[in-house]
């Protein structure tokens, strides 16, 4: 099983080096051989090569089973041209990974319930999937860029979406549904934008083939609202790329922290299926090299790799397991501390993870 890492900037290089350790980890009790190959990407990429995605990065992505993102980023890179900022590496890597699809589950451990902003009886048992079109829509539209006229300097961007684009996400969404509570809540801004009439439209359409899941819709700003009031109504929440984007942040800090968030992203190129890993934090470069940033949303999209490309149910379990196992006894890092709890580092609660994991008798 062949894995490129791709470390990135800020804490990425930290989070990753605790999902490396928990996979070896799982690689030895179950007799796996994971074969790592670590590549720069982003800023370091900038920094090294010139370029945010170098094409050696892109070769070992395209080659491997699957990818391990830490994270991309930071203000000392803000002053370049946006055609090479670290953030391109990642829409290079979804474009050239055919990667349509950003599965972005927020699921509020009881334990961790106290550490959200809002109050228990809210986040509790807070349980979704936010399902992100990845590779359309006003990230990717033409015309986009800045250009002057006589008076003033004029920022373009183009929001598009096709027919197959939305279908496929339809698609997704509602498989997905069907293994959890049939619910999918589609979510769009059709009373203003024509591309989400078009969305709309298309997932009614697709919804016809899947009579046994239950179809609702909601604009974007009352969805954002809805979240924080009642975020226990929503199981799968399909949506645009920026759309998903800002509620998927938005649906993380429901759980306490964006630190305990994974993320996957998936599809298919060349006829073969394809999918990348990553926390969906950022690169944090005020915390890098303090062993302060969590490394959970990364350890556990980790178990997510093993679950949707691998196909190792178990093996994740066992991480899963682990995570909450050093919660319950009240191990925190500082994102999620709390009166009470036991602050550790980055290192301590990789290595509490794996120490769980060690133990398990199998």
């Amino acid at each position: 099983m062949k894995i490129a890492v791709l470390p990135g900037d800020g804490i990425g290089p930290e989070i990753v080096a605790e999902a490396i350790a928990v996979l070896d980890t799982i690689g030895k009790r179950f007799g796996h051989e994971f074969h790592f190959d670590f590549r720069l990407t982003g800023g370091s990429a900038i920094d090294k090569m010139g370029v945010p995605l170098p094409d050696e990065t892109l070769k070992a992505a395209q080659e491997a089973d699957a990818v391990l993102l830490g994270a991309v980023g930071g203000p000392k890179w803000d002053v370049i041209d946006y055609a090479l900022r670290p953030e391109r590496a990642l829409l290079g890597l979804r474009e050239k990974l055919g990667l349509y699809v950003n599965l972005r589950p927020a699921k509020c451990y009881s334990i961790l319930a106290d550490a959200s902003t809002l109050k228990r009886e809210v986040v509790d048992g807070t349980d979704i999937l936010v399902i992100r079109e990845l590779t359309g829509g006003i990230y990717f539209g033409q015309p986009r860029g800045i250009s002057k006229n006589e008076t003033c300097e004029i920022g373009i961007n183009t929001e598009v979406y096709t027919t197959p684009e939305i279908v496929r996400i339809a698609k997704v969404a509602f498989e997905l549904a069907r293994g959890r509570r049939k619910q999918v809540t589609s979510v769009d801004k059709a009373n203003v934008l024509e591309s989400s009439a078009l969305w709309r439209k298309v997932v009614i359409q697709v919804h016809k083939e899947y009579p046994d899941v239950t179809l609702s819709h909601l604009y974007v700003d009352n969805c954002a609202m809805q979240l924080i009031r009642n975020p226990k109504q929503f199981d799968v929440i399909v949506t645009t790329n920026l759309f998903g984007d800002i509620l998927s942040d938005e649906a993380a800090m429901l759980t306490g922290s964006i630190g305990m968030l994974p993320s996957a992203s998936l599809g298919e190129r060349d006829g073969r299926r394809r999918a990348m890993y990553e926390p969906i934090h950022g690169s944090a470069p005020d915390i890098a090299g303090k062993d302060m940033a969590n490394p959970i949303a990364t350890i556990l999209s980790a178990a997510m790799m093993l679950k949707m490309t691998f196909g190792l149910d178990q093996e994740a379990g066992v991480i899963e397991d682990a995570v909450l196992a050093v919660l319950n006894e009240g191990y925190r890092t500082a994102d999620i501390y709390s009166e009470g709890t036991t602050k550790i580092g980055t290192k301590e609660m990789g290595r509490r993870i794996v120490e769980k994991m060690s133990a398990v008798t199998l």
